[in-house]
Formats: structure tokens, C-alpha cells, sequence
């Protein structure tokens, strides 16, 4: 047994594992700036990060060392249990900043949307896996997207229009690699529209809305929907080419940057790290982007390769929400950051997924 487990050790994909420490390293760095800035003592927040940190490395080398096509054995399971998981919480769950995302145990909290994430990615690539030597037609576009818009449906009624932006968007990917059809995507762009539009009427918070709108005119509100995304843009202008020094940065250590442990963390990044900090954040992101394509390219089975595409695609989307967000480019959804942001159900659920990946790896190589 300790012989296998060298083994697997060293197949593993360790440039995936160092982009994946990077990231959490950039994280812990900027949550410990932060609280600098609270004048807290005990440092709770990086303690919290610190143990999910421990706790989602632990199961990433659980999963990475299992055999991952159990999963598709369990895909209806998994998805049964995240809608439930997502309809209890409408009713059992907390509420954090006008959103009821959360359970709240003992002083513990936990996201279902991510456990979503994860058994939605299994569940079509179940459902992929069984039509993929198929023509792709309308029956599988309706289908796929009936599974998909049942979570998504239940996360806006939290609300919490981000979580279901990056459900939305790994599906979209996805029906991009199963084989969609110019004809069907016209459609899903006019479904879309409508969808959005009945979105607007009766589904989006107002709050949500004043984001939209803000985000379409900066100017209309700049000390109120609109002040968020100024004080990140300042923040990263801020930054230069080396940043004013961890800790030292004046709009997350004097306040003036809200969220900035979650939402704007890449804001913090940028203003105290400057520009070659921001350069190893993003070569990081994009080592481990590359990574988990590169694993998915080399799957031999049409399961494991929508399994991977879609981990990929939920991670990168939200990627570059947040960094949209921060950057001015896109409305402020409430996306954390992967693996950087504070939040331990986001940190556990992405080690997860990663060591899924890193299973697919080992496999392959070994």
C-alpha cells in the first residue's frame, strides 16, 4: 500500500498543485492584510482560511488517490442531493447580505450552491457521456438545459444571481464542446433574452437591478451601487508596478474598499502587490486553466473529458467574473475569487473539484 502511494505521488500533475498553492498563498496574504486594517488580535478570518485550507488540501489528496468514475455511478444522487440541499436552505437557511445561501451550524456556514457546482459538472457529464457519439439535437440542448435551469432556478429564489450566472455559464461551455448547432444557438440567444427579461420583472432583487444599472452608467450612482466598483478601480490604479507593500495599501487598510476579503480581494491584491504581483496571480490562474485542459485533452472516455470541461469551466468563469468586477468591465455579481477569496465552502469545494482533476492525471500517466 505505501508503495502504491509513492506511486500516485509521483504521477501527480505538481504544476497543478503549485498553481493551486499559489493562489491559496496569494489569498491568505491579502485576508491577513485586511485584518491588519480591522485591528483585530486574533485573527480569526485567517485561522478560518487557514483550517478550510487544510481541510480541502486533505481531501484533494483523498480524491486525487480514488478512483473518480465512481462518480457517474452517483450523478443522480449527487444532483438529488444538491437540489435538496438548495430547496432547504430557501427554508432552513441564514441570511448574509440579503441573500439566503447559507447554513449555519455551531458557528460553521456552508454554501450549497458549491456542492451545486460540483454535482451539476457530474451530472452532465453523465448525461454528455451518453449522447456524445450522438448528433447533437434539440432533445439533448432541452434536456441538458432542463437540469441545468432547476438549480439555477432555486439559486435565484436565494437570490444570488452570480452563483447561477457560473451554473449557467459551465452549461453553455459545455453544449459548446457536446456540438451545439448555429441554428440552436440563435434560439438559445432568443430564450435567453426572454429569460432575462422575465429575470428582470419578477426574479431580480433590487438591489441586483441598481448593479445592472450601475454598471451600464458609473456615473448615475457614485456613493451608492456605483461606489464598490470605484473604489476597487482606484485601488488597482493605485498599485503601480510593485504596490505600496502588504499591509500598507490605503483603500483596503483605511476602509474605503467594501467586501475586500471576498468580492474585491483582487483589488487588495493589486493595490498592495502592484502590477507584478497582479502578473503572478494571473500566470498562476493560467498555469492551472492550462493544466486542467491539458488532462482533459488527454482523456481517453467521453465522461471524464465533459467531467473536466466542465470543472474548468465553472472555475474559469468565475475567475473572470470577479476579475471583471473588479476591473470595471463587468456588473458586481458577488463571485468570489477561486481559491483567493475568503470563504471556506468556495476554498473546500474547488479543492475538490482540483483533485478530481488530479485523479484524471494520475490515471492517465500512470
Amino acid at each position: 500500500m505505501r508503495l502504491n502511494f509513492i506511486r500516485q505521488l509521483r504521477s501527480a500533475d505538481w504544476i497543478l498543485i503549485l498553481a493551486a498553492f499559489t493562489l491559496v498563498s496569494f489569498g491568505l496574504a491579502a485576508i491577513y492584510s485586511v485584518e491588519l486594517s480591522h485591528g483585530t488580535t486574533d485573527f480569526l478570518n485567517i485561522q478560518k482560511q487557514g483550517a478550510s485550507a487544510v481541510i480541502g488540501a486533505t481531501l484533494f489528496l483523498l480524491i486525487a488517490c480514488s478512483n473518480y468514475h465512481l462518480l457517474r455511478n452517483y450523478a443522480t444522487v449527487l444532483y438529488a442531493a444538491g437540489l435538496s440541499l438548495l430547496g432547504g436552505v430557501l427554508v432552513f437557511g441564514a441570511t448574509v447580505n440579503g441573500t439566503k445561501g447559507w447554513y449555519a451550524v455551531a458557528g460553521f456556514s456552508f454554501q450549497p450552491v458549491e456542492f451545486m457546482k460540483l454535482a451539476l459538472a457530474v451530472a452532465l457529464a453523465a448525461y454528455f457521456s451518453r449522447r456524445a457519439r450522438l448528433e447533437f439535437g434539440w432533445r439533448e440542448l432541452i434536456e441538458s438545459g432542463a437540469l441545468t435551469a432547476v438549480p439555477v432556478g432555486l439559486v435565484l429564489l436565494q437570490p444570488d444571481l452570480g452563483s447561477a450566472v457560473l451554473l449557467m455559464g459551465m452549461w453553455g461551455i459545455l453544449v459548446l464542446f457536446a456540438g451545439i448547432k448555429k441554428r440552436q444557438l440563435v434560439a438559445l440567444a432568443v430564450v435567453a433574452a426572454i429569460v432575462g427579461a422575465v429575470a428582470w420583472q419578477f426574479l431580480l432583487a433590487p438591489y441586483q437591478k441598481d448593479r445592472i444599472l450601475t454598471f451600464a452608467d458609473p456615473t448615475a450612482d457614485p456613493l451608492g451601487q456605483g461606489y464598490n466598483v470605484a473604489q476597487a478601480m482606484i485601488a488597482v490604479g493605485a498599485g503601480g508596478w510593485f504596490g505600496s507593500g502588504l499591509g500598507f495599501g490605503s483603500q483596503s487598510q483605511l476602509k474605503f474598499l467594501p467586501e475586500s476579503q471576498t468580492d474585491f480581494i483582487f483589488s487588495v491584491i493589486a493595490e498592495e502587490l502592484g502590477f507584478f504581483g497582479v502578473a503572478l496571480l494571473l500566470g498562476a490562474f493560467l498555469v492551472l486553466f492550462f493544466r486542467v485542459w491539458r488532462i482533459a485533452k488527454k482523456t481517453n472516455d467521453d465522461f471524464t473529458g465533459f467531467l473536466l470541461i466542465g470543472i474548468g469551466a465553472v472555475l474559469f468563469v468565475q475567475f473572470f467574473i470577479n476579475a471583471g468586477m473588479n476591473l470595471g468591465v463587468l456588473p458586481v455579481t458577488g463571485v468570489a475569487l477561486p481559491l483567493v477569496s475568503y470563504g471556506g465552502s468556495s476554498l473546500v469545494f474547488t479543492f475538490l473539484m482540483l483533485g478530481i482533476v488530479e485523479s484524471v492525471g494520475m490515471r492517465e500517466r500512470g
